[in-house]
């Protein structure tokens, strides 16, 4: 069963601000949460000093967005030298919590950082403290058998680690890899958080196929709702791949990335950056989906 995305026909739904200097270049990678009808959106930007800054804007539809004038997250740390990156929202009790990629001269480090009300942070800086290139990073929303979940990425693979109290996480697992042959045969990583259903932890995930200019495209797992680092499927084909002018050529061409994605109005909303230029937004029906899952 083949499963695409259509796009919304007012993509982008985000551009840059030539006035913003620290978002006049390019907005793209964003988290998005839907709390009760209202989506939280946070977005990667850079300016002219092409240091990575998390804006924060507001929607009641999740289509039109109202943005605050200056970024809520910039780098603070030693490790965030150049930059705040790809940021990712788990509630968790009464928190959010932001899974970031921290860009520094050692490299990047998977971070993480909590909120109540997306303008004020409590930072717990490197959170898988391996001196090794680290990216990717997502919650899952509950324990799972007792453990807190991270999903990270040591290239090329998807990786698990585990923790006590978010804070300190250890125990690696390797779950999935590039698959020769196919469109993701150099590299996978995570997209957004997983969604839980009754068929299993639905993983939204980016692929990249190996060429002179690399393609990143969307896909999907499911994964066992008691034991997530079964695989049960995966996308034989994308759902999701650069076609548009401004997906095909900027920043980074040839690059659809997502890092949210919620349900709404019996919808699955993917927000996706756009060759780093742009945020974009398609969407599919749950139950076509689901039919998916099932089958």
């Amino acid at each position: 069963m083949e499963l695409r995305l259509e796009r919304h026909p007012l993509n982008p739904v985000l551009a840059p601000i030539p006035e913003h200097l620290w978002e006049d270049k390019f907005v793209f990678n964003c988290a998005v949460v839907n709390d009760d009808g209202l989506f939280h959106l946070l977005y990667r930007a850079q300016g002219a000093d092409m240091v990575s800054r998390i804006g924060y804007a507001v929607s009641s539809d999740g289509i039109h967005f109202n943005r605050l004038e200056k970024p809520v997250f910039s780098p603070a740390l030693r490790d965030e030298l150049y930059g705040v990156e790809d940021p990712r929202i788990t509630k968790i009790g009464d928190r959010y919590y932001m899974t970031y990629t921290a860009y520094s001269p050692k490299g990047p480090r998977v971070a993480l950082a909590s909120t109540k009300n997306f303008i004020t942070w409590e930072r717990y800086g490197i959170v898988i403290k391996d001196e090794i290139n680290n990216k990717d990073a997502a919650l899952f929303p509950e324990k799972i058998n007792g453990k807190y979940v991270m999903i990270h990425r040591f290239e090329p693979d998807i990786w698990y680690a585990y923790s006590d109290d978010l804070i300190n996480w250890s125990n690696y697992v390797d779950v999935a890899g590039p698959r020769k042959g196919y469109w993701d045969n150099l590299k996978v990583g995570i997209g957004a958080p997983p969604i839980k259903t009754s068929y299993g932890w639905l993983l939204l995930y980016h692929g990249v196929e190996d060429g002179p200019r690399p393609i990143y495209r969307l896909g999907f797992m499911l994964l066992d709702l008691n034991n997530p680092t079964k695989v049960l499927k995966r996308s034989e084909e994308p759902i999701l791949e650069p076609q548009e002018e401004w997906e095909v050529f900027g920043g980074v061409p040839n690059v659809v990335f997502s890092d949210a994605m919620v349900e709404y109005e019996r919808k699955y909303y993917v927000y996706y950056g756009a060759a780093d230029n742009y945020i974009a937004l398609a969407t599919i029906d749950v139950e076509k989906v689901m039919r998916w899952c099932e089958s």
